[in-house]
């Protein structure tokens, strides 16, 4: 998948994505020249659950 895709799936901004990507919580796997990365289904899979947890416990108005 691509980063852009993990984007939309984890709802999450380009920035927001880089920055992820720049400390280490979500690896990429391949990245395809210079604009195309590729990361695991299950690493963002597994990034959603903990980005889940945090706006549940940091922003409990949202609900």
């Amino acid at each position: 998948m691509t980063v852009a895709e993990a984007g939309e799936l984890l709802g999450v901004t380009r920035q927001r994505l880089s920055t992820l990507v720049t400390s280490g919580k979500l690896k990429p796997v391949k990245k395809v020249g210079t604009v195309v990365t590729l990361v695991l289904l299950g690493h963002v899979q597994t990034l959603k659950k903990e980005l889940e947890a945090g706006r549940k416990k940091y922003r409990p108005y949202d609900e």
